[in-house]
């Protein structure tokens, strides 16, 4: 048992001193007499062996009260928490390819984005103690939530990510560039960037194996996703009546450019066909990137002053019954 504020424990050396002065004093005669003989051949009852018994029940109530007032605890557990340290940003093709209705959810026929867009969650629902941010790009590259632990927030701003948000296009380097720029300046121990696309970069200014280099300086690792079937997947479209349609399109993946990113920055380059081969992928990514670089130690406690009072309590309602009966004192 520990406390709280064991200062207020200084008080019970004063109660005992008080005790034993008011305990002397009671015990000094208030009359004088030439001779106690008679009164020693009377012998004592129990009543007089045990009169101190009130005076040292309010004794202990006051030492409990001092003890309450200390604030006991007792320790529940000790626990670890430890913090990972790393910094991921997601980066995640939005271009029109990304339509293509070649994976499932539950059965059902799903678009690239939207199975995607529920890998994402399932990651970062994973995490605990990193900071993840999210990249959508198309022909552009924009920031759609910065680095942070606030994961409600991020599956917020990744639900509202929507096909045709964006100029349509494929800007590889540039989605690369930016992690870079949100990644840079981060003090994590890791930071890493893992990209996924479904096509081959046609549009930005930057090159992304330049992109690639520049990431590699700022001591980034990029993991690379290649999502879709190979070779022809159905994608839909609206026939003369406005009904949905699908038609096989052959949507070609740069993998070769995707290896080399990852290959410069240390990371590794992953193919999904399939939503259980995606969801598979972003697991082992969960499983490589675990570094364990701090752990916190801190104690659970459990209050015990009540208990304390209540006994303190029970001391003073005994005593007020053993006064007012068995050593009730008449004038």
């Amino acid at each position: 048992m520990i406390f709280r504020t064991p200062l207020f424990l200084l008080l019970i050396p004063l109660a005992i001193g008080l005790y034993w002065w008011f305990n002397k004093r009671q015990q000094a005669p208030s009359f004088r007499f030439s001779s106690v003989s008679l009164a020693s051949q009377a012998g004592s009852t129990w009543k007089t062996r045990y009169a101190f018994v009130p005076t040292l029940l309010r004794f202990c109530s006051i030492v409990l009260f001092i003890i309450a007032l200390a604030g006991p605890q007792s320790v529940l557990e000790e626990s670890k928490v430890t913090t990972e340290g790393i910094d991921i940003m997601l980066a995640v093709d939005c271009s029109g390819s990304m339509a293509a209705e070649d994976f499932t959810i539950n059965g059902q026929r799903t678009n690239r984005l939207d199975v995607i867009k529920n890998a994402v969650s399932e990651f970062v629902a994973g995490r605990h103690s990193d900071k993840i941010g999210f990249i959508a790009f198309s022909a552009k590259a924009y920031t759609i939530c910065p680095l942070t632990t606030d994961y409600n927030w991020l599956n917020t701003n990744l639900s509202r990510v929507r096909l045709g948000m964006i100029q349509d296009g494929t800007a590889i380097g540039s989605a690369i560039a930016t992690s870079v720029a949100r990644l840079k300046g981060s003090d994590a121990k890791s930071k890493v960037l893992i990209l996924l696309t479904d096509g081959i970069s046609n549009a930005g200014s930057i090159d992304p194996l330049s992109a690639a280099r520049l990431a590699q300086t700022a001591g980034i690792k990029i993991y690379t996703i290649g999502a879709g079937t190979k070779g022809y997947a159905p994608y839909p479209v609206k026939d003369f009546f406005g009904r949905t349609i699908y038609q096989n399109v052959k949507i070609d993946i740069d993998e070769d450019v995707l290896k080399k990113i990852s290959g410069i920055t240390n990371g590794l380059y992953f193919r999904a066909t399939d939503t259980d081969s995606l969801k598979r992928i972003y697991k082992e990514i969960d499983t490589f990137e675990k570094t364990k670089i701090e752990e916190i130690g801190y104690r659970e406690y459990k209050e015990l002053f009540v208990y304390v009072l209540w006994l303190a309590l029970i001391f003073i309602f005994v005593e007020m019954i053993l006064v007012n009966t068995v050593f009730l004192k008449l004038p």
